[in-house]
């Protein structure tokens, strides 16, 4: 025995150094490195490791040219950093906690400041906010959040700052009346026949954050007064991580999802599913005043709907490192929807004297289903060891929705109309190609930075609508010639952009210009065309701002947009579902440029943030949707005829508020407040000459409670101007409580939406010779529970670490 002690012995060091090397290598601290100010990227700033209660660095490290930086092999323990980089105040990072069940902390973006005169050391513990404010916009972090926690995009927009959500699932920047929705930097118009379909089951579980870029920059398409950007996870973490999560509301909707990421040596895969369910319900009751010369006469509608809708979303991605200097990135979306709906509406015809004398009674059933497919691909290239970049993109689309719909009217009282009986039967399809190509430097010694950039995107949209009408005498369906049609839009839009970001002694500055010749044609198969001349358009951009005395910040942006006609405002096809109130499209519509300017002022604390802006914009040729009501010949009826046109100019002003405060690590509120000055000039129409102020304002609150528990509310109110009235909305809000079991892998949450009353909205609208006002609810009030369990795998191995020394 004795002689076989050594033996034993040995193998037991050889199993306890095994082990503790094994536990070395779990432990990763990753994140990147920016400018406060502007968010540029800062190369080379050096990265110190400790130990928490040590002065000596036990690992230090460099930010590569992008700025990220990741620390590997580090064993479980509590750890703080130090960054610093010449002509900026250290920050130390404390707080960072690495255990063999949490071993991959990454911190996000970290900011420098720049100061000119004292350059102290700025200490934060990691804890990364909801809500981030800059010069160019606001993001939103996701996982911050808990109201986002087992949702989907669209519920996480609604309680994005500045961020206006309707009831059809439509967003919009507060004061910016056409906004674009991207992902992952692409625009998602592109990607889907409807966005709302898209964004109503994309799960928040796969969104890694939300921008809302209110001066974009000159790399993004001219489209749209702003962008709202949504990041998906790319799931980098080491080993297998992912989540699954199920919901369900006592209304009835319900959803589960689940996304899963592996990231090996040098390749990552991610993805996610999910499903949604949603019945809604609602009930609008509308009166129009009608004058006319000779005759004035009143409609008193009433109406109710019931919706279900289900949808499924599908994405997945891989990402490779070639090598070193080479990295390709594939990712593919799937989305499927199929829905059905019911509605009912009686509409009283009233005269003068307010008699009714008659009743229209109609009764309306659907059925749709829609599928969305896209894949891009991604490969960037380091053409220099300067940290010069080389990127191409592309994305492939196609989309195609097939909606039925039954109208059945009947009149009372009998014999004063005939009933009716009608289908329609709207079949579309959408393909797209996008193509980039852009190349980026750091230059004077990698203070400043160029860009430049080439892109192509083709759209083809093909809409073909079949009405028939119910032959009672034959008993068969008639093609009606009149409504039935095709139409046909091809577009083309060739872009090139070039850039410069300038950053010095706490200035930055970004310029950039942007050309694009767009090339638009479309037809009807009624034999009409229209071939629009090409264009080109030219859109500057400028971005100042200085942060001063570590705790200021003013910026300036001025930019031009454009607010292109497409397809949906374009086709002149006729909706007649009532047939006292049908809409189509405008195929003589021009695109309307914004040139718009922001200034905002930020001061910042350590516990609290306040950052107003003031923006002003003026639109030429505005694209909004404009009503006239005309009377029916032969009839004692008057029918409104809803449009597309360029009703005029807008010039607005608006004052916005943002702030955030944070007395303790455990509680925080936020809040913003939009007041907006809105006018209208128009030589179309006299009565579209109006102003008037819209306010909107939204208000958070998050606090970590004992026993792994935690509560976030959000409040939200919109009262909108438009060119023929007012949109004015109800406050609408959320309530969520969580609860951890688990070691924190399973949460429990209770969410509580418009717990002080259904969703309403008011619409006011007039014209020279009527008034309308129209009151919609909608079934919003929800208790949703969900359950969500977040798993993880270590790797057995992980990749060195690059870039790292002992101290």
């Amino acid at each position: 025995m004795k002689k076989r002690l050594p033996k034993l012995y040995f193998f037991l060091l050889v199993f306890l150094f095994g082990t503790s090397a094994f536990s070395a290598e779990k432990g990763v601290i990753s994140g990147k490195v920016v400018e406060e100010v502007g968010g540029l990227s800062i190369p080379s700033a050096i990265i110190s490791v400790y130990l928490e209660g040590t002065e000596q660095p036990l690992i230090t490290s460099a930010t590569d040219e992008d700025g990220f930086f990741s620390i590997k092999n580090l064993k479980p323990g509590n750890y703080r950093i130090k960054i610093s980089f010449v002509g900026y105040a250290p920050l130390i990072v404390n707080g960072i906690v690495i255990t063999e069940k949490d071993f991959d902390k990454n911190l996000g973006s970290l900011k420098l400041s720049s100061e000119q005169n004292s350059l102290q050391e700025v200490t934060i513990t990691v804890q990364k906010p909801t809500i981030e404010f800059g010069a160019d916009g606001v993001t939103y972090n996701v996982g911050s959040s808990l109201l986002a926690e087992g949702s989907t995009a669209t519920d996480v927009l609604k309680n994005v700052p500045m961020v206006q959500v309707d009831i059809d699932g439509n967003a919009t920047i507060a004061g910016k009346k056409s906004t674009r929705v991207f992902i992952d930097g692409k625009p998602s118009d592109y990607m889907t026949s409807n966005i709302a379909d898209l964004l109503n089951v994309l799960p928040s579980d796969a969104i890694e954050k939300i921008e809302v870029l209110t001066n974009p920059p000159a790399k993004y398409s001219g489209d749209g007064e702003g962008i709202i950007n949504i990041v998906m996870k790319k799931g980098f973490k080491v080993g297998f991580n992912g989540n699954i999560g199920v919901a369900g509301g006592v209304q009835g909707n319900g959803n589960a999802n689940t996304n899963a990421s592996y990231r090996g040596k040098s390749y990552a895969i991610n993805g996610s599913a999910a499903y949604r369910y949603n019945v809604g319900r609602g009930d609008n009751h509308s009166y129009r005043e009608n004058f006319f010369p000779d005759t004035t006469f009143y409609y008193d509608q009433f109406g109710g709907y019931k919706n279900k809708n289900r949808g499924a979303n599908f994405r997945l991605g891989f990402d490779w490192d070639i090598t070193p200097k080479q990295n390709l990135r594939l990712s593919t979306n799937l989305n499927d929807n199929k829905s059905s709906s019911n509605s009912t509406n009686d509409l009283h015809y009233l005269n003068q004297e307010l008699i009714e004398k008659r009743l229209r009674n109609q009764v309306n059933s659907g059925n749709g289903k829609s599928n969305n497919f896209v894949i891009n691909a991604d490969y960037k290239l380091q053409t220099d060891t300067s940290g010069g970049n080389l990127s191409l993109g592309l994305t492939f689309n196609t989309n195609g929705s097939l909606d039925l719909r039954s109208y059945n009217t009947t009149y009372a009282p009998t014999g004063v109309s005939k009933p009716t009986l009608q289908q329609n039967n709207n079949d579309i399809g959408n393909n797209g190609l996008t193509f980039n190509l852009d190349y980026d430097k750091p230059v004077f010694k990698k203070r400043d930075r160029i860009e430049l950039g080439l892109a192509y995107n083709y759209r083809k949209n093909d809409n073909d609508l079949l009405v028939q009408n119910f032959n009672f005498q034959t008993e068969q369906f008639v093609t009606n010639n009149r409504l039935s049609n095709q139409f046909l839009y091809n577009e083309n839009i060739f872009a090139g952009y070039a850039s410069y970001n300038y950053r010095n002694a706490g200035w930055g500055i970004k310029t950039g210009i942007r050309t694009e010749l767009t090339d638009v044609a479309f037809d009807l198969s009624t034999g009409e065309n229209y071939n629009v001349k090409p264009y080109l358009s030219v859109f500057p951009n400028l971005s100042l701002n200085r942060f001063f005395r570590k705790r200021y910040n003013f910026g300036a942006t001025y930019s031009v947009r454009i607010n292109r006609p497409r397809e949906n405002a374009l086709n002149p096809q006729v909706n007649n579902v009532d047939t006292l109130n049908i809409s189509y499209g405008n195929p003589n519509l021009s695109p309307a440029y914004t040139h718009q300017m922001d200034l905002s002022f930020g001061a910042f604390g350590q516990k609290w943030s306040f950052t107003p802006r003031l923006s002003y914009s003026t639109s030429q040729g505005v694209i909004e949707r404009y009503r006239t009501v005309v009377l029916i010949p032969g009839s004692s009826s008057a029918r409104s005829e809803n449009t597309f046109d360029n009703v005029g100019t807008n010039n607005s002003l608006a004052l916005i508020l943002i702030g955030n405060y944070r007395p303790t690590n455990k509680i925080s509120a936020n809040g913003n407040l939009s007041v907006i000055q809105s006018k209208y000039t128009s030589k179309l129409n006299s009565a579209l000459n109006r102003d008037g102020l819209s306010l909107r304002g939204s208000f958070g609150f998050s606090m970590q409670l004992p026993q792994k528990t935690a509560f976030e509310s959000n409040l939200n109110y919109a009262n909108n101007v438009n060119a023929q009235g007012r949109n004015k909305g109800s406050v609408t809000s959320s309530f969520s409580a969580r609860k951890m079991f688990m070691s924190n892998r399973l949460n429990f949450r209770i969410t509580l939406n418009d717990v002080f009353g259904n969703r309403n909205n008011t619409l006011y609208n007039e014209g020279e010779n009527f008034r309308l006002q129209n009151f919609s609810t909608n079934n919003t009030q929800n208790f949703i529970f969900s359950l969500n369990y977040r798993f993880t795998k270590i790797a057995k191995k992980i990749p060195p670490p690059a870039a790292t020394k002992p101290q």
